[in-house]
């Protein structure tokens, strides 16, 4: 099994955005060395809670400092940029880091809608062509001239470069089949809700169209990690995130506790209910129980890759996090 980072620079209690992304720089660094395949951005808007809200230049920093690893976005919400301007960014980054560079992109927001407005100046939001961005951009990608009369006198500088890898992600099957009808790799984000089915990843494999971005299907899955040498440990460490998601999910967006401020939320018996019910999309263990428990979902999904999320408070567990995982996964 491959394994890959996916991060979202997030800026826990206490901490500034400033040092959450030095500290993305830091994991990058390390999975590089660990073997981790590839590190991806996400992209949020309009919050304190996650400092990624330019992937693209992070990403740029992230293979500037790294040798190996392949780096990119999970992902750019293409609804907020022109395809011109999205195979211009790519191109420079693949331009400076060849064969390292992934586009991974989202037909989400990354924001609410204040966010979505203020993005689009107010203008009205264009939502019915996402796939036709994305088969824009993958023209311009390849020097090509799109048909799209917006397009048809401007090639995407630079030109001749070496093409990024182009991903499509998706959280409930909806994009399965365009990802195989384009010929691009498949982002599987089961720590959003949990749906992940044998039937959305055959129809994904069963129709794919191979490409000049890729000759077979490539599927990721994205995972919610907390783990940690024992499981009590690991649950220790885990309920400043799960407090998170509960609070999340009554409306409130509030930064991540430390372990020991989590201990002290007073939290009501449909909190906890709550809680357990959301273990099913947050994996937390001891590390041994969460490898065997990756390894049983990819012969069970037939995936090629485990993109691991953590966020633990500390930098430091959520650097451990990845190297446990390498240990038990990777052999490093």
């Amino acid at each position: 099994m491959r394994l890959s980072v996916l991060d979202q620079a997030p800026v826990t209690s206490g901490n500034t955005a400033e040092g959450a992304l030095n500290k993305a720089e830091e994991l990058a660094v390390l999975a590089d060395e660990l073997g981790y395949s590839r590190m991806w951005m996400a992209e949020h808007h309009g919050g304190n809670t996650f400092a990624s809200s330019a992937p693209e230049v992070t990403a740029a920093r992230l293979a500037a400092r790294t040798n190996r690893i392949r780096i990119g976005t999970g992902g750019v919400m293409m609804m907020h940029y022109s395809p011109l301007k999205l195979a211009e960014v790519f191109k420079t980054l693949s331009a400076f880091s060849p064969g390292r560079i992934d586009f991974g992109v989202g037909r989400a927001p990354g924001g609410d809608t204040s966010a979505m407005y203020a993005l689009s100046e107010g203008r009205q939001l264009m939502l019915h062509n996402m796939y036709d961005k994305l088969g824009i951009t993958m023209q311009l990608f390849q020097d090509q001239i799109p048909e799209d009369e917006l397009y048809t006198k401007n090639l995407a500088a630079p030109t001749d470069v070496a093409l990024p890898e182009v991903w499509l992600l998706g959280s409930s099957g909806n994009s399965a089949l365009k990802a195989a009808q384009m010929g691009v790799g498949y982002s599987f984000a089961q720590f959003f809700n949990g749906a992940m089915s044998n039937e959305i990843l055959d129809h994904y494999r069963d129709n794919y169209q191979p490409s000049v971005f890729m000759d077979k299907p490539e599927i990721n899955v994205s995972y919610m990690v907390t783990t940690a040498e024992t499981k009590e440990e690991a649950e220790y460490e885990a309920l400043p995130q799960d407090i998170f998601r509960l609070m999340m999910s009554k409306g409130r967006i509030t930064q991540v506790l430390t372990p020991e401020q989590a201990q002290e939320v007073s939290l009501t018996e449909i909190d906890r209910m709550a809680i357990a019910e959301g273990r099913k999309i947050h994996l937390v263990g001891a590390v041994k129980d969460i490898a065997v428990r990756l390894q049983e979902e990819q012969a069970q999904y037939g995936f090629q890759e485990a993109m691991i999320c953590s966020i633990p408070h500390s930098q430091e567990k959520r650097l451990e996090v990845y190297r446990l995982l390498a240990r038990e996964l990777l052999g490093s």
